[in-house]
């Protein structure tokens, strides 16, 4: 066991890979200490997103708010905002929660151990096990989607996922040294990222070729096994788009709980099979030929989107009308940023056609 992790640590200092959220080894040999701040803040964002795609948030948060105590004196608008694209708009709301309870509950410091911080809001067992290793050398077990992959090739484990998680993750903890737990939880994670991946893994150049398995038995293409996923459901919804005269925007702010929970949008209806109409006002409400099309984790959302132009004596009981300069399509969620491209697509063409 120790040997593969001797391996494995020996290959990261040669190949590790350059993220603004990590020190390397080179760094942390000179003593260079993580920041669990920027540890947390990275790992929460690249939950169910890439790597490419988080840089350009990470950068931008951390050149806003370059501490927790900045993010906890952050408006909740501000960060809904600077999230929006990055999805699962959950994690906003929780980072917020957790770098509010940093502040107040543990005087801006965050906790060293990995059962302390799952005690903090929005921090499963996979973050804290993140956080405690790379950031305070806690020999803690850090498993995500690239270190099932390593395992379950390393021991040509054909249990599928998700039933084999726990084997898996039993595998793992076997690996995980006492010293440098942090570089060698990263290391796997950059194997599997890397030269361990989905498709077309790179054996003849991976580190760990000899001890493994399936390589040897000619199976890892085939892992890790996944059980077949079920068809996603489409949901219908309708958005409704009032266009003031003087160019302001109906917008709301949706409600904390739920999807795109704290963000921007239009009014909708609700979600589902057979929505009921539900217009914010009465307005003579156009359709447009147009539908917003996106897919969230669980389902597909098809939006039929309404537009009515109205006077500025237009008044509604749900958000308010806020000036084309006063809000950004960028602060939108991405189905809501779909929704606004394609209105003003449409405008444009009509306005074309009337010269």
């Amino acid at each position: 066991m120790r040997e593969i992790s001797t391996e494995l640590l020996a290959w990261y200092d040669a190949h590790a890979r350059v993220m603004p959220w990590r020190v390397g080894p080179a760094d942390r040999a000179a003593g260079v200490r993580p920041d669990p701040y920027r540890v947390w803040l990275s790992e929460v964002m690249l939950q169910q997103t890439t790597v490419a795609t988080v840089r350009d948030y990470f950068r931008k948060f951390t050149s806003i708010w370059p501490t927790v105590a900045d993010l906890a004196a952050a408006k909740d608008a501000d960060v809904m905002a600077a999230w929006a694209g990055l999805g699962y708009y959950a994690r906003a709301r929780n980072l917020l929660k957790c770098a509010r309870a940093v502040v107040a509950d543990h005087g801006g410091e965050f906790p060293t151990t990995r059962a302390e911080l799952l005690t903090l809001p929005g921090i499963g067992p996979y973050t804290a096990a993140a956080i405690s290793s790379i950031a305070f050398d806690e020999a803690s077990t850090v498993v995500d989607g690239n270190v099932e992959r390593v395992m379950a090739r390393l021991h040509d484990v054909h249990t599928p996922l998700p039933r084999a998680k726990a084997e898996l993750t039993e595998i793992a903890e076997r690996y995980t040294p006492a010293l440098r737990p942090g570089d060698y939880a990263q290391a796997v994670m950059d194997l599997g990222a890397t030269i361990c991946s989905p498709r077309s893994p790179a054996c003849g150049i991976c580190p760990l070729r000899e001890p493994c398995v399936a390589r040897v038995e000619g199976t890892a293409a085939e892992l890790p096994k996944k059980e077949p996923k079920k068809p996603k459901p489409t949901r219908l919804g309708t958005a409704y788009v009032a266009l003031r005269e003087d160019g302001a925007l109906l917008l709301e702010t949706r409600p904390d709980k739920g999807l795109l929970g704290g963000m921007l949008g239009w009014p909708t209806t609700d979600w589902s099979d057979a929505p009921a109409p539900n217009p914010p006002f009465e307005a003579d409400w156009q359709s447009l030929s147009a539908e917003a099309r996106h897919t969230f984790t669980h389902f597909h959302l098809i939006l039929g989107i309404e537009v009515a132009r109205v006077p500025l004596t237009a008044t509604s009981e749900r958000g308010d009308f806020r000036p084309r300069g006063a809000f950004r399509p960028s602060d939108l969620p991405t189905v809501m940023r779909k929704v606004y491209d394609l209105v003003q697509n449409e405008i444009e063409a009509a306005e074309g056609m009337h010269g």
